[in-house]
């Protein structure tokens, strides 16, 4: 749950980065927040879908 939390709050960071380098036309710096976002995201889709899925051990151990 905590690093979900935290790739969450790093994503959120850097869409605000991208939108306001966007705002400013500042293109290098958009384009390094845009790939920060985008793994920052890749990241809280990954640890939040681990906090949700079943662990597949115990399901064998308990056949």
């Amino acid at each position: 749950m905590k690093a979900h939390k935290y790739w969450s709050l790093g994503a959120l960071i850097c869409m605000a980065g991208c939108f306001y380098t966007g705002c400013k036309k500042r293109m290098e710096a958009h384009k390094y927040f845009a790939y920060g976002a985008l793994g920052c995201m890749g990241m809280a889709i990954y640890s939040g879908h681990r906090m949700i899925a079943p662990k597949q051990k115990k399901e064998t151990e308990s056949q």
